[in-house]
């Protein structure tokens, strides 16, 4: 241990001489100069031209162009091999990329990797750590290796920010899983890097972590420094990310300011429990199916933002259908759920709840009576608004 130590103080002194150092790993680097995160005016905490990556006869990154503002809280969403991790461990320096360039804070990640290094904290998926050693002493030895000198205020600060300054002195192996991965968001954060890289660092963690996580990032954020988030709970990332990027095959997909994306993708729906009666035939194309892996007896309908089964129309412009389909249903469609001989009518789920389209409010009224002329029972009513949710799997149906 004491050896490890002193490697650490080694490395503190030795970068403390090196040129550059000292603005790295001064008290709040992040807190910037300006809106560019320095004096120029030039520097983007992020830029990514043109990446490639091949591995073997898999493309992971196709050609990927991404510029991250100072100061975004930003998330970089994808499924299981879409690219992120990858893109991730390029704009770290652990892996190198087939063509293109990328830059943190101005420096380019290979020909000035000592500086971008310094301006980023990277917290990976895997948990990694020294089994040897205590919570501080670990973070201790970061600290070193990045050149930071006197860290102990700054280490107890982070300590107490991820509830683990009980866990200070206790041995890496005897911590949780939970408790492993609050260990390495500290690791990240020990030489207060401008931009920080959370990679799904509340996989497998409890919700007390993510509480006490988001409120530590975020105070960090407020203060300047750039956050890069991978997750697969998209209502973290929606809530928490002022900016969206969507990956699908090494490509990104989609990319604008979180509201934006669910402006631009959104659409209301309708949500009806129904008993007895059908759905009229002019209402058809505007069901929407349940979204994938969400039940409907959760109470959370949510939206997919299909337009309806193969060959049915879109959402909008059937407004004359609705208020057709109110004023005649009461003259010849009052069969229940499953009748026979009835063409043109859909019945319910087994739960009764189905989904509608939503263009306009003023469309409620006709659709509410078209329904209850089939005989309908209406047993409760929602109007559900898309989320990021929506968004992502919509663009995951899409070519």
């Amino acid at each position: 241990m004491r050896q490890a130590l002193a490697q650490g103080e080694a490395a503190a002194s030795a970068a403390a001489s090196t040129p550059g150092a000292a603005s790295a790993c001064t008290p709040l680097p992040g807190a910037p100069v300006n809106e560019s995160g320095n004096a120029s005016g030039a520097v983007h905490p992020i830029v990514v031209k043109g990446v490639t990556k091949r591995f073997g006869d898999l493309q992971a990154l196709g050609g990927v162009d991404l510029t991250i503002a100072q100061g975004d809280f930003f998330a970089l969403l994808g499924p299981n091999g879409a690219g992120k991790t990858t893109l991730i461990s390029i704009i770290a320096g652990l892996a190198r990329a087939d063509s293109g360039r990328v830059s943190v804070m101005g420096h380019d990640v290979v020909t000035d990797y000592l500086r971008a290094r310094t301006s980023l904290g990277v917290v990976p998926q895997e948990l990694v750590f020294d089994p040897f050693f205590t919570v501080r002493e670990t973070l201790q030895i970061s600290a070193g290796y990045y050149g930071v000198r006197r860290a102990d205020d700054w280490i107890d600060e982070v300590l107490d920010g991820l509830g683990l300054t009980d866990k200070a002195n206790a041995n890496m192996r005897a911590l949780s899983g939970g408790m492993k991965r609050r260990v390495m968001v500290a690791q990240a954060l020990i030489h207060r890097p401008p931009v920080i890289v959370l990679d799904e660092p509340t996989a497998g963690v409890d919700i007390e972590l993510r509480q006490s996580l988001w409120a530590f990032v975020r105070r960090l954020n407020r203060d300047g420094h750039t956050i890069v988030l991978t997750t697969h709970y998209l209502e973290e990332a929606q809530t928490l990310c002022n900016r969206v990027a969507v990956m699908k095959a090494g490509h990104i997909v989609a990319l604008d300011d979180t509201e934006a994306l669910l402006t631009r993708f959104s659409t209301r729906a309708l949500v009806l429990r129904l008993s007895g009666g059908s759905l009229p035939e002019a209402l058809q194309a505007r069901r929407l199916p349940d979204p994938v892996g969400q039940s409907a007896e959760a109470g959370q309908p949510g939206l997919s933002h299909q337009p309806g089964e193969a060959g049915q129309p879109g959402l909008s412009g059937q407004r004359e259908q609705v208020a057709q389909a109110g004023q005649g249903a009461h003259a010849g469609a009052t069969g229940q759920a499953g009748d026979a001989g009835q063409p043109g009518l859909a019945t319910w789920p087994a739960d009764g709840r189905i989904r509608l389209a939503l263009d306009d409010y003023a469309d409620i009224g006709p659709m509410l009576a078209a329904i209850q002329a089939t005989g309908a029972t209406i047993l409760d009513m929602e109007i559900a608004h898309a989320d990021l949710e929506d968004v992502f799997l919509r663009l995951m149906r899409e070519g």
